[in-house]
């Protein structure tokens, strides 16, 4: 599996930014994908995840009504639409692929993209 990120960038407190995630080399529907980041210093979390089994979404709590994940299956994409940006948002954002995990644990998910950074200015 293979997975390239791209979208990160910088912007100001309340803005926004759209996180891609092209994924290739397997069948797109027999994953769980999700996005996850790591702050300097700080453990890596998952920020959302789309199970395969059901569709069934998992959000970080901090993300909650600002954060939306999201995929175009013919074009084997999932995407994080990131509203109301926070500088706590600041980090490398990654995103992650297994066909056997139902949640979003970083730890479980065993292919991941290079990253892309996100930076939220106050």
């Amino acid at each position: 599996v293979q997975l390239v990120e791209s979208g990160g960038g910088l912007v100001q407190a309340g803005g926004s930014l759209r996180l891609s995630c092209v994924f290739s080399g397997e069948s797109f529907d027999d994953y769980s994908i999700g996005w996850f980041r790591q702050a300097p210093g700080k453990e890596r979390e998952g920020v959302a995840c789309v199970s395969s089994r059901n569709g069934e979404i998992d959000y970080l709590d901090s993300v909650k009504g600002r954060f939306a994940i999201s995929n175009d299956k013919a074009k084997s994409t999932v995407f994080l639409e990131m509203n109301n940006l926070k500088p706590e948002d600041t980090a490398v954002y990654f995103c992650a692929a297994d066909p056997w995990v139902e949640n979003c644990h970083a730890a479980d998910y065993g292919s991941w993209g290079r990253g892309t950074q996100v930076t939220v200015s106050s």
